[in-house]
């Protein structure tokens, strides 16, 4: 039905229509998910950082923030979810508008700020939650943080009794200065003190896609000298590929999308390079079919995410996904997701 649906959403401002999504996801969940998607293909079945994972398609944090509609991703045949970011204290994030849909682009300028109602009011939702899958937890800093090192370390220690795993995001760019903790001393002292913060729980690491390559070999150092479990590459970019043509395309914020594809791509390798395979890779950015999925599998990725594929395919895109995943390990000889991995 979304092809019938989606003109009406895309007449709606994108934050309004995010929302009325969540609200309406949240009240499928509550009615026990009726028609949701069957369990994925065994082929797909993975284990990274010591979880079990259905399947290797994740729901990238940025989508369900507050963790309002966990069982209902989960539903749409999503092996793990993750929500989110939360900080230590509730707060409204920059001024509306602050979504922008890029239609003739397949992209989504975001400048959001870390809006949400703070980590304790949703970590009640995340305890609840029945959790058919992998649950995540994404925790960041407050904008106006005196001390956003205590910022990341108070909300590791409250995730981590209740998340399957913990990423710490110091890749949006939608706060100032965040991105500065990707870098030297400052990433060095924040991955030392949510190492210490998180228990046994698993902790991953968000980072950008607008690196160069010798910030990338430090963060891939910092990263196994305080035993991060995953790398996520990447989040939103602030470039802007000279191929938008959409009149949205010089809003500032982060661009995700298909025009983020070919650099997430980059940054995968970089990557999968600078940690000689050695850290598991979640690939984000520009994910819309079972190809590409497959595509970044084959590059090095142990899992996947997707946000910016829902706007533009509908909830339908993860049993899609999984689907054709499942079909493209098979074609290609494959008798499990762990043998592809790297291939390419």
């Amino acid at each position: 039905m979304f092809p019938l649906l989606r003109p009406a959403l895309f007449s709606l401002d994108a934050e309004q229509a995010h929302g009325l999504t969540i609200d309406g996801l949240a009240s499928w969940a509550r009615l026990g998910t009726p028609f949701a998607a069957p369990p994925p293909d065994p082929i797909l079945h993975s284990k990274v950082a010591g979880l079990h994972f259905a399947s290797p398609l994740g729901l990238a944090a940025g989508v369900d923030k507050n963790g309002d509609a966990i069982d209902g991703w989960f539903g749409l045949g999503f092996g793990s979810v993750e929500i989110g970011t939360l900080t230590p204290l509730p707060q409204p994030g920059n001024p509306k508008p602050r979504i922008f849909r890029l239609v003739e682009d397949r992209a989504i300028i975001n400048r959001l700020g870390f809006n949400n109602g703070g980590i304790d009011a949703a970590l009640p939702r995340a305890k609840a939650a029945r959790r058919k899958g992998v649950l995540g937890i994404n925790v960041g800093a407050n904008k106006d943080a005196v001390d956003r090192v205590a910022d990341y370390t108070h909300g590791v220690s409250r995730a981590a009794p209740i998340a399957d795993y913990v990423t710490i995001n110091i890749s949006s760019p939608n706060t100032p200065g965040l991105r500065d903790l990707q870098h030297g001393t400052a990433l060095a002292e924040l991955l030392a003190a949510c190492d210490a913060a998180r228990g046994t729980t698993p902790l991953f690491l968000k980072i950008a896609p607008d690196l160069e390559p010798a910030a990338t070999d430090d963060i891939a150092r910092a990263a196994t000298a305080n035993h991060i479990d995953a790398l996520i590459v990447s989040n939103t970019t602030i470039s802007r590929p000279e191929t938008l043509t959409s009149r949205h395309a010089t809003e500032t914020g982060g661009l995700s999308g298909a025009p983020l594809a070919s650099l997430a791509r980059a940054r995968l390798a970089d990557v999968r390079q600078a940690t000689g395979g050695a850290i598991p890779i979640i690939s984000v950015g520009g994910i819309d079919s079972a190809a590409e999925a497959y595509a970044r599998i084959r590059a090095g990725a142990s899992l996947v995410q997707l946000y910016s594929g829902l706007v533009y395919e509908g909830p339908g895109l993860a049993r899609r996904i999984n689907t054709g995943l499942a079909t493209l390990l098979k074609c290609d000889g494959f008798t499990t997701l762990a043998d592809a991995i790297g291939t390419a």
